[in-house]
């Protein structure tokens, strides 16, 4: 419709030199039934269709309205991006509620209209604190400029229908579904969990309408998923292949094999039972990754689920899991999410905000960072997501790996997904950690987790699986206390023909790496964060690649070329390599696990050997150090004969790592506990729910290329510039980001090497188009300052 045609608008959007308009009051009736529609999953329907009605209320003053119709910007609407009081728009709905419900409906309205102004008020700058001095709705409401912003819009002739709608209207008895004090199980942020959940029903509706309209036809581009059925048939398909490849080489009757198969029948029988919480605990090497995605593919068609989550640890290796799964489903059927790659909420534009992620896939591969922290986020690119989690599989991936400082509050959020909102929840892992309630001395540090019992085991003898699965001897430092240098390690480690060495940080990884190739550079390789994604898939395909070669010039009698890896624990996750000899940095007792699990991993020698030795430099400060304290103080207490690495040492590990922590470090819990005029601090809850710290990181994407006529990244660069931000490119950019330091980062922007991305992407950084040397085919990005491979420096 064109400008002068149309009333009232809510958006404009060019049409080359045309502008069309977007009519306000069809805008908000559009979100109001999106909304509904989303909330319905959890029987909260009224609460954001009648949020989606009063949304954009402000957009009716007549400030607005002209200055929309004068600036011809398609940013007009987005709140921030606009000065003035005139210009902005979200407040005047969030008092029209408290003006309205109080008026029929009383005391009660009041509450009732709490909820809904943190829906309306936030659905551009995010859920805000209801009271407090960091930016609160109490005292955003009581200024001068937004009560003169809803005696404005209602100044206009706003449709009867939209103030005052015929619909039922919520009430009260809603709310109490979702105490925080329910008497029969009582988990702090449960209201909360529940205004954000209505929070993601309100922004995604907002987003896919505006989208509708300054994007025509994009939302149909992005409805071309399979099915969950169709998905759990392709991966059967798979499966059955696998087995018959197996058998074809004679080895389906290893015991490797057969307790894989065994695994799986377990998951497909245990997928029937009713939605719960389950756990996976399987010895790494015994194919509980597509286990799990059986299992949870099954169980979604069986009970009617709508989408499985799987959630990973790292960054680093969630493209391994997103690259098997994309090899069996296709690409097309696959979001892989990360967590580097988004756009700054604070600096939004039109194009931005419709680029952030709704998860709106039947099959969505994510990192824990992104999956958590925006069960905790207020921001709307980080809530929009949430309520296609309702009545999804979630599967918590190496779930040993939850962040042990912010324990307590993900426990809870968990049990509020499986109690409140149809979530099955599958702790997948080797080294299962203890979340069950327990009670201690220290009632202050004690755990509030799942109730005895609660949690389902899907093999039912995990001791004789283990048992079975015992692949690998381990050898202990004599002296747990006596560092070695990389000097003294590297001439052990070149020894072996084929070895894998993981140590603790990227910086011990490049130096070992530096001291092997003096002793040895034949057949050497190096991973770690470092490198992109991209990067670190091609070398993961050349190490498998160059094992196999090693295996058949074995068989065959011929001369095998060596193989020694040099990475960071990034390897432990995720990635299915074998090795007949592996070394380990000192670390704690489930990354030792996981590390073991990359040798002998197919049970091809009678026993693999595994090497832990104490590295130059401890951990950092933290739960790193902390774990790596627990595994000292645990095996030093053990007899000789003793297995270092027995599945009955998890158990004390754990609670000794947890008895030792404090599990809510930053007072969440506390903070998202709602008080009787439903206050709650949902802004500095979510700033400080942070698993990594902005401050510490920031992302480079780098000019990664397999060769030289390979120039992928610089098309999407210069495509991302000049469009702007777009799903399916972010998707693409992810895996050429690599996070460094800010004191690398300042450095490197200092020297010339890298370059603000610019235009809707403050805190992203380039490559430099004329810098060739930045990146190293072999190291990744050279955070040294030095030209070139590093390793070449070192005489």
């Amino acid at each position: 419709m064109d400008l002068d045609d149309c009333e009232f608008i809510a958006h404009i959007r060019k049409d080359g030199e045309r502008l069309v308009a977007h009519p306000l009051s069809s805008h908000n009736e559009a979100v109001a039934r999106l909304a509904g529609e989303f909330a319905a999953t959890f029987k909260s329907s009224l609460w954001a269709a009648l949020a989606g009605l009063w949304h954009d209320l402000g957009k009716f003053r007549e400030g607005f309205q002209r200055y929309i119709r004068q600036c011809g910007d398609p940013d007009a609407h987005i709140e921030g991006r606009v000065a003035g009081p005139e210009k902005t728009h979200s407040t005047a709905g969030a008092l029209w509620a408290q003006q309205y419900l109080k008026e029929v409906q009383g005391r009660s309205g009041e509450v009732v209209a709490r909820v809904l102004s943190y829906l309306i008020a936030g659905h551009h700058a995010g859920l805000s604190d209801w009271a407090g001095e960091n930016k609160s709705l109490h005292n955003r409401f009581a200024t001068e400029d937004a009560n003169k912003e809803l005696v404005t819009a209602c100044a206009a002739p706003i449709p009867e229908h939209l103030l005052k709608p015929a619909a039922p209207l919520p009430d009260m008895a809603d709310l109490f579904r979702y105490r925080d004090d329910d008497k029969d199980d009582p988990i702090p942020g449960r209201f909360a969990l529940w205004v954000r959940m209505l929070f993601s029903c309100l922004v995604d509706a907002d987003f896919l309408d505006t989208e509708a309209f300054m994007s025509p036809g994009k939302n149909e581009a992005r409805q071309g998923f399979l099915g969950l059925g169709a998905l759990e048939s392709l991966l059967s398909e798979r499966l059955d292949k696998m087995a018959r490849d197996v058998a074809e080489r004679g080895e389906a009757d290893s015991k490797v094999n057969r307790k894989r198969a065994e695994v799986l029948r377990a998951c497909l029988a245990k997928a029937e039972l009713p939605p719960s919480v389950f756990s996976l605990t399987v010895p790494t090497g015994g194919g509980k990754t597509l286990s799990s995605l059986a299992f949870a593919l099954r169980h979604a068609v069986r009970h009617g689920q709508r989408r499985v989550v799987y959630a990973i640890p790292y960054t680093s290796i969630i493209e391994q899991t997103a690259g098997i799964f994309r090899g069996i489903f296709g690409d097309e059927n696959v979001i892989e999410h990360h967590s580097n790659v988004e756009v700054d909420e604070t600096q939004e534009t039109a194009r931005s905000r419709l680029a952030c992620e709704n998860w709106d896939a039947p099959l969505i591969v994510t990192t824990n960072v992104q999956l958590l922290e925006s069960l905790f986020a207020n921001r709307t690119s980080r809530c929009r997501k949430l309520h296609n989690l309702v009545g999804s599989v979630i599967v918590l991936d190496e779930a040993q790996l939850l962040p042990v400082a912010y324990l307590q509050p993900v426990v809870d959020v968990l049990r509020l997904l499986v109690k409140d909102y149809g979530v099955t929840l599958v702790l997948c892992t080797a080294t299962q950690p203890t979340l069950e309630s327990r009670t201690g001395f220290d009632q202050a540090r004690a755990l509030r987790g799942f109730k005895a019992g609660e949690v389902r085991e899907i093999v039912d003898d995990v001791p004789g699986l283990y048992a079975d699965l015992e692949r690998v001897r381990v050898h202990l430092p004599a002296d747990l206390n006596a560092t070695r240098s990389w000097d003294d390690l590297a001439p052990e480690i070149a020894r072996h023909e084929a070895v894998l060495a993981i140590v603790g940080r990227r910086a011990d990884a490049r130096d070992l790496y530096r001291q092997l190739k003096t002793e040895n550079p034949d057949g050497l390789w190096h991973l770690s964060g470092l490198m992109c994604a991209e990067h670190r898939s091609d070398t993961i395909q050349a190490i498998k690649a160059a094992l196999a070669d090693r295996r058949r010039a074995l068989r065959a009698g011929e001369v095998a070329q060596p193989i020694r890896v040099v990475s960071t624990q990034l390897v432990e996750a995720g990635v299915d390599i074998d090795f007949p000899v592996v070394y380990r940095a000192l670390a704690g007792l489930d990354s030792i696990a996981q590390a073991a699990g990359r040798c002998n991993r197919e049970g091809r020698l009678e026993r693999g050997e595994v090497h832990v030795f104490v590295p130059p430099k401890s951990p950092p400060p933290g739960l790193l150090r902390m774990a790596e304290q627990a595994t000292r103080i645990l095996w030093a207490g053990l007899p000789p004969e003793a297995d270092p690495m027995g599945v009955e040492r998890f158990g004390e590990f754990f609670r000794r790592l947890y008895g030792d922590a404090q599990l809510d470090e930053k007072d969440i819990c506390r903070l998202l506990r709602v008080g009787r005029e439903a206050d709650v601090m949902f802004r500095t809850a979510a700033e400080r729910f942070r698993l990594i710290d902005e401050q510490d990181g920031a992302t480079v994407f780098v000019r990664y290329r397999r060769d030289p006529d390979d120039d992928r990244i610089g098309m999407w660069l210069n495509t991302l510039k000049k469009n702007g931000p777009d799903r399916w490119l972010l998707r693409k950019l992810q895996r050429y980001g690599v996070t460094i330091y800010h004191t690398d980062l300042q450095r490197l922007l200092k020297q010339g090497d890298i370059e603000p991305l610019g235009g809707d992407f403050p805190g992203l950084y380039v490559q430099s188009a004329d810098n060739d040397v930045l990146y190293d085919k072999v190291l990744g990005i050279n955070v040294d300052g030095v030209p070139g491979d590093p390793g070449s420096f070192v005489l």
